[in-house]
């Protein structure tokens, strides 16, 4: 069998690699340092490999890393949910699956040409150099895959800085992209990382001169901290998406939709119905009908107090202890007993309600009645709280879709659907796990980490 020398070049990669990481006991090729300003430089090094090679050949290790992460989809979900405590193992698969299948890759840098009578502009996109990728516990092998497959079609290297909650995740999913990456002669260490992810670590990330963008995915104060950097920054923060339900909506479908949106991974994700507004016509229907889909509606006052204790801290957040948690978990708590199975937990409570107005990410899903649409649009923009993140409604009256859509301004709005449609799950369209609403680039892609350049050639080239 005949080996192409593009493979023998990678194998010998890999070999002197390896043998590196033996003599001087510092990972390399795999993108793993104990510094980070070793793992910064790497990644500095390695950008400008990628940049000596094509854009054909890019695509070609954005396939690579697609197929590989593709055949340890099983293994990353798996870790995910053992490392983390949250979520669901089935559920992380598909979104694992989501990212690497539906991230836009080179074919997201079409260049736009003008031809006239002075010549020829030609509009192309180039990298910034090196990312600094804050990432979250919530999605660490998730959004480490989305983020790597953009940034590098865009010709960045990446360095990452993860949740320490997902550092065994994180650590293999970097393994399994470099791995991929040198497999079809890619240049070593273009997405890097320290062994040990910490506060001070990011700091340095945030500060060092050869880092030319940050990328945060998390809560405010991490998004916050890279808008004040003094760089240039991508922040994907927090979301409290309503979902909106109208007496024109098809109930029973508008109950299955919101309920597996809302169950989804145990309501991890930002995007992920967190309250439900409903108009009084419909609300008792509605409700019945959730009933179907393996929830349990909590109507007792006292017990939802209790669960209100549980779960909503003295400050008025989430007790992390049951962030991602299976609903029978949180039940468990308070000496109910159910199945796994079971996906949500639905109780009714007045707008003001903190399970209405604090993002929980948890499958607790509060429902709120209102006397008509008017109020529901008004009420549904509260809760939303300006994150401009997500928000979903069930009409069959375009003209209250409209209204509420141009009312609360999100970045994603799905219309008769489940939430995570807006992420290409069973809707149109391509995903991202980096929705970047505080700074306003919306659903990042590969054209979101290159600078748009402008080529001007005067006088030549019109063929007119």
């Amino acid at each position: 069998m005949k080996i192409e020398a593009k493979h023998i070049e990678a194998i010998v990669k890999r070999v002197l690699s390896e043998a590196q990481t033996s003599n001087n006991s510092k990972p390399s090729g795999y993108g793993m340092f104990d510094k980070m300003d070793d793992a910064i430089e790497a990644a500095y090094i390695a950008q400008k490999e990628l940049m000596k090679l094509s854009l054909a050949k890019r695509g070609e290790i954005i396939e690579a890393i697609r197929k590989d992460c593709r055949e340890n989809v099983e293994l990353l979900a798996k870790m995910g949910h053992e490392e983390s405590g949250m979520g669901r193992y089935e559920d992380k698969i598909l979104k694992n699956l989501l990212v690497i299948n539906k991230t836009p890759g080179i074919e997201d840098l079409e260049c736009d040409a003008v031809a006239g009578d002075d010549g020829l502009t030609l509009y192309e996109y180039a990298p910034f150099g090196v990312i600094g990728s804050i990432t979250p516990v919530t999605n660490p092998s998730e959004t480490i895959i989305n983020n790597s497959i953009g940034m590098i079609a865009a010709g960045n290297a990446v360095v990452f800085s993860p949740h320490p909650g997902a550092t065994k995740t994180s650590r293999k999913t970097i393994e399994i992209i470099n791995n991929a990456i040198m497999s079809v002669g890619g240049p070593e260490n273009l997405i890097t990382s320290v062994i040990k992810p910490s506060l001070e670590n990011t700091q340095i990330m945030m500060k060092h001169e050869k880092i030319d963008m940050l990328v945060a995915t998390g809560g405010p104060g991490v998004v916050n901290a890279v808008m004040t950097s003094g760089k240039k920054a991508i922040g994907a923060g927090a979301g409290n998406p309503p979902a909106l339900v109208d007496e024109t909506a098809d109930i029973e479908k508008a109950a299955k939709d919101i309920i597996a949106g809302h169950s989804f991974d145990n309501n991890l994700p930002c995007t992920a119905e967190k309250a439900v507004v409903v108009v009084e016509q419909v609300a008792d229907y509605l409700i019945f009908n959730m009933k179907k889909h393996n929830v349990y509606v909590m109507e007792d006052p006292e017990l939802i107090e209790k669960l209100k204790n549980l779960v909503i801290t003295e400050k008025g957040g989430p007790n992390r202890e049951f962030i991602g948690k299976n609903a029978n978990y949180i039940l468990k708590h308070l000496g109910l007993e159910f199945g796994d199975d079971l996906r949500s937990i639905v109780v009714e409570v007045d707008k003001d309600h903190p399970f209405v107005l604090v993002e929980k990410m948890m499958p607790i899903l509060p429902v709120v009645r209102v006397k008509d649409v008017d109020e529901g649009i008004e009420l549904a923009v509260k809760i939303e709280g300006g994150n401009r993140h997500t928000a979903t409604m069930h009409s069959k009256n375009v003209d209250n879709l409209t209204r509420f859509a141009r009312e609360v301004q999100t970045t994603i709005f799905v219309k008769n659907g489940p939430s995570f449609a807006g992420l290409g799950y069973g809707g149109e369209g391509y995903t991202s796990f980096t929705l970047a609403g505080p700074t306003g680039e919306g659903l990042t892609t590969a054209r979101t980490f290159s600078r748009k350049r402008k080529c001007v050639l005067v006088g030549g080239f019109s063929i007119k």
